[in-house]
């Protein structure tokens, strides 16, 4: 038996302490518990779980093994035996009460800066406090560091509950992980995504759908199909992940008057209905692993089925919450997203398609090379040879790149067309007049040295003759 097993005994009067201790220790593991991990994503995860939790992947490894053995109470912290009682400093009290001072007026310091101040300052003798028993004092007080980190984020949040009157008001979106189809290149399999856009009101999805990427595009084409189908509305809110920062986005809903905001850092309680939609999506994730999908097609196929059939058509818990809050009694039934949605008061505000689409439209520069073609996502395609040279400004859905418009002053916007390689080279390309050549009647430039050559001529037979005059006259001097 070595040390370490003399000096503990089980767990049996669990302290608050300790059962701290161990949800931040399930906190901390949880993601590693996912079924569908293989061994080499959990040691890359392990690792970044320890970047980002200040710990090592050893005690990160640890506890995953005392959750599989024991599960939650296998987390619990051991109590050790005091083999002697320490003796506190005197005055300990009056110390104390310092000690949580200063942890109230800045959070963020140590223990050990604590004791350091307190030390300066006098009211401890140096050596005397030890960090472990203070840093035990302050926690049972209420004022540990991890309730500091929680007061901190309750006081810099102020994303409470809420949820607003009139449906097309607010409308959250979120991307989630779904599941892996075989997809890829050989069969290979393909992470898939969840794109959605919930209205906040009634928790009607007003569009999701599975894609095979996770790039601001599907976020586009998700809000994109909200817009056409439903019309506008007031306000959109997301998280910070990159696809809902991009400028894109933010563009493109501006342009037609709608609103962005964003989630605060932390503030989970904030996308809590998104986030408790997803735990309907992981019902239907587990469904359609029983199905041996195989298709992107297919699983959105089901996925539109489940939620016209089941999500929209259960009576929501988060509804009834709401109108209780304002004590207005609901039927015994309860009322389903979809019946929220469509007995609201607020008529929907459509928008032409074309604005719509106009508004999604990502816009590029390109210059126009020697054979009146540019560039685009490795295609080549044919604009007009009155723009040789000049740099036009291209449009394009980012879900259909493969039809690009062009656009330059003086010029009727045109679809471009890819290049075709033909048979023969075009011998009379319909370049413009100003830029088609010419046949000559002469040469302009033979003529011109013509000219300069009678004139050449010309000046030197005048000197000959002048030079003959003088000559006779100077006989007769």
């Amino acid at each position: 038996m070595n040390t370490d097993e003399k000096t503990l005994y089980p767990v049996t009067n669990i302290q608050p302490w300790q059962e701290e201790e161990a949800l931040r220790r399930y906190r901390l593991i949880a993601p590693l518990l996912a079924e569908d991990l293989d061994e080499a994503q959990k040691i890359q995860l392990r690792k970044k779980l320890a970047e980002g939790n200040d710990t090592t992947t050893r005690s990160i490894y640890r506890y995953e093994q005392m959750y599989r053995e024991g599960q939650f109470k296998g987390l619990y912290p051991a109590m050790r035996k005091k083999n002697r009682v320490q003796g506190l400093p005197e005055g300990f009290d009056r110390i104390l009460d310092e000690a949580v001072q200063l942890r109230r007026e800045v959070p963020e310091r140590s223990v050990s800066q604590i004791i350091l101040i307190l030390e300066m300052e006098g009211h401890v003798a140096p050596g005397v406090l030890k960090r472990s028993t203070l840093e035990r004092h302050l926690y049972k007080a209420g004022y540990g560091r991890e309730h500091m980190e929680m007061y901190r984020d309750a006081r810099d949040s102020s994303s409470k509950r809420f949820c607003k009157p009139h449906r097309m008001m607010l409308v959250q979106g979120d991307i989630k992980y779904g599941p892996k189809l075989p997809i890829g290149k050989n069969g290979a399999k393909v992470q898939t995504y969840l794109s959605s856009a919930i209205d906040d009101h009634s928790r009607f999805v007003l569009h999701s759908r599975f894609y095979d990427n996770q790039e601001e595009t599907i976020v586009e084409d998700t809000f994109h199909q909200v817009i056409l189908k439903w019309g506008k509305f007031d306000s959109a809110y997301f998280d910070n992940g990159t696809q809902y920062i991009a400028k894109q986005l933010k563009v493109s809903l501006s342009r037609l008057g709608i609103r962005v905001s964003h989630a605060k850092p932390k503030s989970g309680q904030s996308k809590g209905k998104v986030e408790k939609f997803h735990q309907v999506v992981d019902d239907f994730v587990r469904e359609a692993r029983l199905k041996n999908i195989r298709t992107l097609e297919n699983l959105n196929r089901y996925w539109d089925i489940f939620l016209e059939e089941y999500y929209h058509n259960k009576p929501h818990d988060g509804i009834r919450e709401y109108y209780e809050s304002l004590g207005v009694t609901l039927p015994e039934e309860g009322i389903s997203p979809r019946t929220e949605f469509n007995r609201d008061s607020r008529p929907l505000a459509y928008i032409d398609v074309s604005v719509v689409a106009e508004a999604f439209l990502h816009h590029e520069e390109r210059k126009v090379d020697k054979g009146a073609c540019i560039s685009f996502c490795g295609i080549r395609y044919e604009t007009k040879p009155g723009l040789i040279g000049h740099r036009v400004q291209i449009s394009y859905d980012p879900m259909a790149p493969e039809t690009i418009t062009v656009s330059y002053p003086g010029y009727e916007p045109f679809t471009a067309r890819p290049v075709k390689i033909g048979e023969f080279c075009d011998k009379n390309p319909a370049l413009p007049v100003e830029m088609q050549g010419q046949r000559p009647v002469t040469s302009r430039f033979l003529d011109a040295l013509e000219r300069r050559h009678e004139e050449d001529s010309g000046r030197k037979a005048d000197a000959i003759s002048f030079a003959s005059y003088r000559k006779e006259g100077d006989s007769n001097v």
